[in-house]
């Protein structure tokens, strides 16, 4: 919950700021967006391992519903840290060509 609410806020502000025109055109936004997408990665891949290994320690005594449920909440999970990933590390290559020009 905390890493969603935290992504939620964080993006939502970074928007904000960004329609603002707060941005600028320096570098200092390139790497505040690259270094946000690999802090959301990291914490997202964090509650995708915790959440699989909950998963896993209540395949007993659970019902078929709930621990499906879970399943796909991991699922979910693993393709949002896969796509922030991505995002960083697109945003990591545009701060080095930003920086190399």
């Amino acid at each position: 919950m905390f890493v969603s609410v935290f992504c939620f806020v964080t993006t939502t502000l970074l928007l904000f700021l960004y329609v603002i025109g707060a941005h600028g055109s320096g570098t200092f936004w390139i790497t505040l967006d690259a270094a946000y997408h690999c802090v959301a990665s990291l914490f997202y891949f964090g509650a995708s391992v915790l959440e699989a290994f909950a998963t896993i320690q209540m395949q007993d005594g659970f019902r078929y519903k709930q621990y499906h449920e879970n399943i796909s909440a991991v699922v979910f999970l693993f393709l949002i840290t896969l796509v922030y990933i991505v995002h960083a590390v697109f945003s990591l290559k545009r701060r080095k060509s930003s920086q190399s020009s």
